[in-house]
């Protein structure tokens, strides 16, 4: 039997309203309101810009210390002297550097005779006055043979006890000049400044301000200019260049008070100097480029000036690769200087 269901009629002859559903919010979820939506963006910002901070922080903070780590490298503390390691008669001396913002210590040894010839050793950066790899000692006593006084001093980031920064050869000039001046107040007339690495460009930079010095031997010449810096750098951590250069550049004047910028390492590529200069560099020197001393020597235009490129040279590891040669040739050159100083005295006028 079929079954039929039949709308209700409404009396009045109209339709029935169908009835609308009432949507009810889902049990356990209210509606957020406007104010929180953007309460919680707020709170999203500030936690990405303070990770972009911390990241910039960071950042400056890393290069702020190695920075900091150029400016006061570690240098190891004195472990002889020249008496007990070549039984050479010295006295310890010490002056203030010629710009009186620090104070150096060093080591003079007169000849045996009284003598007006005077080497100044001029060490590199990270070591001090015996600088043992080179080695220092074994040069004082061929000096001493030849009849020199030779002084030894430390520059300030390698001092004990007058600690300061290293500027990149500004106040290290400063200081072998007074170098210069100690040996000329104690009777040279002849003065030769013996460099190695970044005491050989600062030899350089210092030659630019005085006529005080006779003759120069360079060897493994570093200049510090951003470049050769930066690669430097990145023999100890690869860094990128770009924005670590630029940041260590800008934050070396913390610790130095000095700029890289206003060290004149153009100027002392450029730069023929009137005193005869010995360059002496190796091949393989992984710290300072050989084109670079290239480049210097070619400037120069004294007939005494020479260089000796060693292939395969390590950097300042030269007299140790060929003792015999390295003490031949500084001899030669040394009694160059001093024979055309003599000539130069006995001139008229």
């Amino acid at each position: 039997m079929n079954t039929t269901i039949l709308s209700p009629v409404p009396l009045d002859g109209g339709f029935s309203p169908v009835p609308q559903p009432v949507l009810q919010p889902h049990p356990g979820r209210r509606p957020e309101p406007a104010s929180e939506l953007a309460r919680t963006r707020h709170i999203a910002i500030a936690v990405v810009s303070s990770f972009v901070v911390f990241i910039l922080f960071a950042l400056v903070a890393f290069h702020g210390y190695v920075a900091w780590m150029l400016a006061y490298p570690y240098v190891a503390p004195l472990t002889s002297n020249p008496m007990l390691a070549k039984n050479l008669p010295y006295h310890d001396v010490q002056f203030s550097s010629a710009s009186g913002k620090t104070t150096v210590d060093g080591w003079y040894i007169p000849a045996a005779d009284t003598s007006a010839k005077t080497v100044i050793f001029s060490h590199g950066y990270g070591a001090n006055r015996e600088e043992t790899w080179v080695p220092m000692y074994e040069l004082a006593e061929l000096l001493h043979r030849l009849k020199y006084n030779v002084l030894m001093f430390d520059y300030g980031y390698a001092s004990a006890a007058h600690k300061s920064p290293a500027t990149g050869g500004q106040e290290e000039s400063q200081q072998l000049l007074a170098a210069i001046q100690y040996a000329r107040s104690a009777g040279a007339q002849e003065v030769v400044v013996w460099g190695f690495s970044m005491g050989a460009g600062t030899a350089l930079q210092t030659a630019l301000q005085t006529n005080q010095i006779d003759a120069m031997i360079l060897d493994s010449t570093f200049l510090p200019d951003p470049d050769t810096l930066f690669y430097n750098v990145q023999q100890i951590i690869d860094l990128p260049r770009y924005p670590s250069l630029a940041l260590i550049n800008k934050l070396l004047p913390l610790w130095t008070n000095t700029s890289l910028d206003a060290i004149p390492a153009a100027q002392v590529k450029q730069n023929a100097y009137s005193i005869p200069i010995y360059m002496i560099h190796g091949t393989a020197d992984s710290k300072a480029p050989v084109a670079v001393a290239e480049q210097i020597f070619g400037a120069q235009r004294n007939p005494l000036s020479r260089s000796w490129i060693v292939q395969e040279g390590q950097h300042e590891l030269l007299y140790r690769a060929h003792p015999k040669e390295y003490i031949q040739r500084a001899a030669v050159f040394l009694s160059q200087v001093e024979s055309e100083a003599a000539r130069s005295t006995q001139q008229p006028g």
